[in-house]
């Protein structure tokens, strides 16, 4: 079955007449001349629930930006909630499922809510009710709108969706006139994204690459998306570890207080401190006074704790700069003084039991309680984790918190976040509180990553490592021989940093992942390489083709993008997927989303270009005879939304490769 919808050229006309309907119903109904109540009363509601989409639908796009990309999803799940809402009135929460179609043959969209419905009219009301009944019953009350050419039925229930062509055409226009612009989220909303969070006096090492990769990721993802966005490096800059570092540090520089001590490698100086911490009686006392005049503040040692922390923040710095990192130290010692206060507010509201000398606290549904004080009156790391929660959702009014820490940490989160609720620092329902869990870096042999000799791989090593080989690469393909230095340099940090970033976004980050370069360095498949050497290729063709920046904007303007071929209409709808992959992704946290649309675009368009002639040329001559302005505005769009997803992403391509 098909169905063919009007196009409403003027909503605020089919308002009228809608309003003009209902209130002739309602008068109808009260002089008591139809026999048939019930049939007045479900055409009054099914006309309200089309005027509410209407007034609905208006308002909304009178409050979005003209310049926002269309959300073409989120559209049709409007209007096929209207449409349900409408054929079922009576019907509470009915399934909602509007999917891109995997075929041509099916359309565009699929709607598949008739499955859905059925069911629950089965089970609620005892109605057997065929899906495809259910499915032409929707179609029938689908409003006026601007996207939807025809819908099909087919299947058992499945509603085909058909979209406009001038409508994909005119969305096109809109990205090339405007840019990649995020659709209005409505209120700006606070997000506290906790993530890296290497430890003070220790080398970041490959277990906080993924980390900082996601967590960066998503900063950019929910920047991007207009939230108002703080990045937190919590940092282990606090504990009883100081206490030897600084006792070693007085042996080794006695004078530290007037000269900065030449600590080069703080790794070695803490692997010292520790082995005499663990020899050594007298260090040892002195190690735990030491820690006892640091918490008190006393001027020197608070001094020394500087210094050394200061070496820490130097090397972190340069892996965060060849990383493009941005980042706010607040670690442990940020939230030392609000420990205390946590742990009488704990008291005060009865929540805390004495075992053996500790403070804990139990949370129901948790078998390991929190620790929040230690038997010596110390504090711990479910302390300065429960002192964390509250400052950023009670001082910095946080929305949204994401917390991006390995998956071994989901039961101490779950259990201070439950810990939270129950002490009534936020609602659920309200505010967002998420553990963006992630699976560890394994090497080629399927274990943890580690160096031949049994080390954890050092961060910067690994860093180095991924710049020679990806020199190497460029040398191999003879980039060197075409490339200016500059163009060679800029194209190897791009394909370094980029692979080592696409690689571990590229996975689903619940997921342990297999770090190899061999792998990520190659340009085939879904890596880097092969995305960022496609998008140089992209941005070529119009240069090649002699047609600046200005004119692709002047063609933007006048041009009607043509899709009249099967492979510009493929590519056209694929482009305009992008808000809906970006919203998935604010949704459940998983970038590999984002990575598989980015690759799926490229080669959308690599179809696209052997089908269709973007410029042509005499075959002898080589000279240009024809520019098809349209498709290069195509290739535009293209180059442009993957341009905002390198961003996302964090990578940054080159012009030349």
């Amino acid at each position: 079955t098909s169905f063919m919808l009007p196009t409403c050229s003027s909503r605020e006309n089919e308002i009228k007449l809608l309003t003009a309907e209902i209130e002739r119903l309602k008068n109808f109904g009260c002089l008591g001349v139809s026999p048939s109540l019930e049939g007045l009363r479900d055409e009054n509601a099914k006309l309200k629930y089309r005027l509410n989409f209407l007034k609905k639908s208006l308002q909304e796009e009178r409050n979005k930006s003209t310049k926002s990309m269309v959300n073409i999803n989120s559209c049709l799940q409007e209007i096929f909630g209207a449409a349900i809402q409408a054929a079922y009135p009576d019907l509470e929460n009915p399934p909602l499922v509007v999917t891109p179609s995997q075929q041509p043959k099916f359309g565009d969209y699929q709607c598949n809510s008739a499955m859905g419905i059925s069911q629950i009219l089965l089970k609620t009301r005892e109605q057997k009710v065929i899906p495809r009944e259910i499915a032409e019953k929707i179609a029938k009350n689908i409003p006026a709108n601007e996207c939807i050419e025809k819908v099909e039925i087919a299947g058992p229930g499945f509603i085909n969706v058909h979209l406009r062509k001038d409508f994909v055409s005119k969305q096109l226009s809109s990205l090339l006139i405007n840019g990649v612009q995020p659709p209005a989220i409505g209120k700006r909303k606070k997000v506290v994204v906790d993530f890296s969070s290497p430890n003070i006096a220790k080398e970041m090492h490959v277990g906080h690459l993924r980390s900082t990769i996601i967590g960066e990721s998503m900063c950019r993802l929910f920047e991007f998306a207009g939230y108002d966005v703080l990045r937190l490096n919590h940092l282990g800059d606090w504990g009883t570890q100081f206490g030897m570092l600084i006792a070693h540090l007085q042996d080794k520089f006695p004078d530290y207080l007037t000269v900065s001590p030449p600590i080069g490698d703080l790794q070695a100086f803490y692997k010292e401190s520790k082995r005499r911490f663990d020899t050594e009686e007298e260090f040892k006392k002195r190690a735990y006074q030491c820690v006892v005049l640091l918490q008190s503040k006393n001027p020197d040692f608070i001094k020394a704790w500087n210094l050394i922390c200061d070496v820490s923040r130097r090397e972190f710095q340069k892996i965060y700069n060849c990383l493009d990192i941005t980042i706010i130290e607040r670690g442990e010692s940020f939230y030392h003084e609000m420990m205390k206060d946590i742990v009488k507010e704990f008291e005060d509201k009865g929540f805390v039991q004495v075992d053996d000398g500790r403070k804990v606290v139990f949370v129901p549904g948790f078998p390991v309680p929190l620790t929040i004080m230690k038997s010596d009156g110390g504090y711990t790391y479910d302390t300065s984790d429960l002192a964390a929660l509250k400052h950023r959702l009670c001082e910095e009014k946080g929305d949204i918190l994401i917390y991006v820490v390995d998956s071994g940490q989901s039961v101490h989160f779950q259990t201070v976040f439950a810990a939270g609720q129950m002490i009534g620092w936020y609602d659920p329902k309200v505010t967002r509180v998420a553990h963006a869990a992630f699976g560890v870096v394994l090497g080629e042999d399927k274990k943890k990553f580690k160096t031949r000799s049994g080390d954890t791989v050092r961060l910067i090593d690994l860093l180095e490592e991924g710049l020679k080989r990806a020199m190497d690469k460029l040398k191999d393909k003879e980039r060197d021989k075409v490339l200016t230095p500059e163009e060679l340099k800029a194209a190897q940090t791009s394909v370094a940093f980029g692979c080592i970033k696409y690689a571990d976004l590229s996975h689903n980050r619940l997921n342990d992942y297999v770090f190899s370069f061999d792998k990520m360095l190659d340009d085939r498949g879904n890596t880097a390489a092969y995305l960022l050497y496609a998008f140089t290729r992209i941005r070529a063709i119009a240069r090649l083709a002699n047609i600046d920046e200005q004119m692709l904007r002047k063609a933007a303007r006048e041009e009607v993008l043509v899709l009249d071929h099967e492979k510009e209409w493929k590519l056209g709808k694929c482009i305009l997927r992008f808000p809906e992959i970006l919203q998935k992704i604010l949704e459940d946290l998983l970038l590999h989303t984002l990575c598989d649309y980015l690759y799926e675009l490229a080669t959308t368009f690599t179809e696209f270009y052997d089908s269709c002639y973007c410029v042509e040329k005499d075959r002898h001559t080589g000279q240009i005879v024809k520019v098809n302005m349209w498709r290069l505005l195509l290739c535009e769009a293209t180059a442009t939304v993957m341009a905002k997803g390198f961003d996302i992403l964090g990578i940054k391509p080159v012009e030349r490769m």
